[in-house]
């Protein structure tokens, strides 16, 4: 009995996603995922907080308060707790999913309250349905994941352009060369960072390079530090300070969608790390990590935040640095926490240039397309249509981000879910492979007419009447003899 319990400690200590770095490296790769994504946590409180025409502090208060609760839900999802949580290395932050629907509720009279309270209710039926999503793993195979991953890369690249540009579209330097160029700049450290010989700088090369980026545009001139000092030090943040929540059936509704759209891409984000730090997710934990997400977005509320769902730009960053401990997460989660107590820090970081982050983010979301293609390998495309799935579902996941007007006229709730390129692909790709992979009924025994374009192959019974020895020479085919065969044309 005791050599069985030490072999199975054994094999839990082996998992990637439970090495042990130090204090020190924890910290360090930690501050590394809060730089990466602090500009997409703060974007949704932003934005949110514009369109119900809050004031400059109150908007303050709603990044903070998303900050904060970011941090918790990383810490719930990476440490975890029995049915809660994947313990895998994902940072969690307010989802992007629901901008639209939330910006909709707040415009059409409905306020912060109805936000909240529509979040709250959408939350716990989606805390309800997780068991659905969590027997769903068999239908994620690597060309399910293969895409989805492939996806998020490509989606996310936009977002880079625009750091790289400077992050606001209305500013006169929004694209200039001086931002483009402090962009490759960063972009250009990265690079040589990651060629050194050491290990521990390969990793860090993320954050030394924007560190190092900051500095120049310090330098140039491009960076403004002046309001760090502007606002409290310190804050707690309030229970209900927008006002207890108002529950309304219809925002419920629209936020449900919301919902059912974060579960796809957590579900999606959960598959894909698993992928690329090479550990087995099975369906307890993909709904362990499914029903932590549900939790921290029925409570992100009572702080004043929104709706909490996996970072994929950080999965980017488990992807380029190699760092797989989620232990470097759940620091990255008490960092937020941190900020979220302590909003000066957040003002520094706040202040490092958007070109910096453009420049390191086309590596990162670079490397979540690689490690998708990379994945895409491992599949057979010989007699079947895998590649046509691939191929369809990578396109229509980028129909969203060539033409995001695309959908403008459809239903809301479709427009809500196929607005997303990484759920636009999820759906075609999971739909595609239970269509051809799964229900084979009518299937051709032959590959498609794509595939064979692609690679040259012969079907069985073309080869099936030659005997031993026969050859083709000059386009003729002859007998072991060097008698020539007729080959009749049939017409």
């Amino acid at each position: 009995m005791t050599a069985t319990l030490s072999q199975v400690q054994l094999q839990v200590q082996e998992r990637p996603e439970d090495e042990q770095l130090g204090l020190f490296a924890n910290l360090a790769y930690g501050f590394q995922h809060v730089l990466t994504m602090y500009g997409g946590i703060v974007a949704v409180p932003l934005i949110v907080g514009q369109a119900a025409g809050l004031s400059p502090n109150e908007i303050g208060l709603l990044i903070t308060a998303s900050l904060f609760a970011g941090g918790l839900a990383t810490i719930l999802q990476t440490l975890g707790v029995p049915f809660f949580g994947c313990r895998l290395p994902l940072v969690q932050g307010v989802s992007f999913a629901g901008v639209a629907t939330m910006t909709a509720i707040v415009t059409g009279g409905g306020g912060l309250p109805q936000v909240f309270g529509a979040v709250i209710v959408a939350s716990l039926i989606g805390l309800l349905i997780t068991p659905v999503f969590s027997r769903i793993t068999k239908f994620f195979p690597p060309l399910v994941t293969g895409i989805v991953i492939t996806t998020i890369g490509l989606t996310l690249m936009p977002v880079a352009a625009r750091w790289a540009m400077g992050g606001n579209s209305a500013s006169p330097e929004f694209g200039s060369t001086a931002n483009i160029g402090l962009a490759a700049l960063t972009l250009l450290i990265v690079l040589l960072l990651s060629k050194l010989g050491s290990a521990t700088i390969s990793r860090l090369s993320i954050l030394l390079s924007m560190i190092i980026g900051t500095v120049a545009a310090v330098a140039l001139g491009m960076a403004d530090f002046s309001k760090v000092m502007d606002g409290p030090f310190f804050a707690l943040p309030t229970i209900f300070h927008f006002g207890l929540p108002v529950f309304g059936v219809a925002a419920t509704i629209s936020m449900l969608i919301v919902i059912i759209v974060t579960l796809v891409e957590t579900s999606a984000d959960v598959l894909a790390v698993g992928e690329i730090i090479g550990t087995k997710v099975d369906s307890r934990r993909l709904g362990d990590g499914l029903r932590a997400d549900m939790l921290s977005s029925s409570l992100a509320p009572l702080f004043g935040s929104f709706t909490q769902s996996a970072f994929a730009q950080n999965v980017g960053l488990v992807a380029v640095t190699g760092v797989k401990s989620r232990y470097v997460v759940a620091s990255a989660g008490m960092i937020l926490i941190t900020l979220g107590l302590l909003p000066v820090i957040g003002r520094v970081i706040a202040a490092v240039p958007p070109s910096v982050l453009g420049g390191a983010g086309v590596v990162l979301f670079g490397t979540v397309a690689a490690s998708g293609i990379r994945t895409l390998s491992k599949v057979e495309y010989t007699n079947n249509m895998n590649l046509i799935i691939v191929a369809t579902s990578l396109g229509f996941g980028m129909i969203p981000i060539a033409a995001p007007q695309f959908y403008e006229h459809f239903p809301a709730w479709f427009a809500t879910i196929f607005h997303s390129g990484i759920s636009s692909a999820a759906v075609m790709a999971i739909a595609m492979n239970l269509l051809f992979n799964h229900f084979r009924t009518g299937n051709s025994d032959q590959q498609s007419v794509f595939v064979a374009g692609m690679e040259r192959t012969l079907r069985y019974q073309d080869i099936a009447c030659l005997h031993e020895g026969d050859y083709f020479l000059d386009g003729k085919l002859y007998d072991s003899t060097g008698k020539p065969v007729p080959i009749k044309h049939e017409h």
